[in-house]
C-alpha cells in the first residue's frame, strides 16, 4: 500500500458551493495510484464538504434556500456571534453537513456517480481561503 497527501487552498466568494472535483481528480491522477480510498477533509468549522449533483445548479440554490430557512443568520437563539450574525449559523450548517468525505478510487478514477461532484460549501457570507486536506491510500 502507498499513501499520498496534500492540502488544497480553496478561495471562496462567500456563502455557496465551490466545486473542487477536477482539482481533486487531477491530483489523484498524478499520484499514479489506480485503486484505493481517498479521504477529503476540510480544516474549518464554518465550511463543509458535500457530494452533490453537478449538472443542475438549481440543486445548489435549493439547498441554500433550505439551509437559510433552517438556520437563518442573526437568529436570536444563538449566543455566539463574535464575527457577526452569520457566525453561529455557519457552525450549525457545518455540523449538519460533513467535514470529511471518503471516495473510492477504482481503475485510476474517483468512483463518483455520473452526476456527482465534490463541493466545498462555504457557510460564511464573505469569502475565505479554505484548506482541504487530501489523503490517498492504495496501489
Amino acid at each position: 500500500m502507498r499513501q499520498a497527501y496534500t492540502t488544497l487552498a480553496v478561495e471562496t466568494r462567500g456563502r455557496g458551493f465551490t466545486e473542487i472535483t477536477r482539482r481533486i481528480a487531477d491530483w489523484v491522477g498524478a499520484s499514479g495510484m489506480t485503486d484505493g480510498l481517498l479521504t477529503v477533509f476540510v480544516r474549518h468549522t464554518s465550511a463543509s464538504l458535500l457530494i452533490q449533483e453537478n449538472a443542475d445548479p438549481g440543486v445548489q440554490r435549493d439547498l441554500e434556500r433550505f439551509f437559510a430557512r433552517l438556520v437563518p443568520d442573526g437568529d436570536r437563539l444563538f449566543e455566539h456571534d463574535a464575527e457577526g450574525p452569520d457566525d453561529m449559523p455557519a457552525h450549525v450548517r457545518s455540523a449538519l453537513t460533513a467535514t470529511q468525505l471518503s471516495v473510492p478510487l477504482a481503475d485510476g478514477a474517483l468512483a463518483l456517480g455520473t452526476w456527482q461532484g465534490i463541493y466545498l460549501y462555504e457557510h460564511r457570507t464573505r469569502g475565505h481561503r479554505r484548506q482541504v486536506v487530501l489523503h490517498l491510500i492504495g496501489d
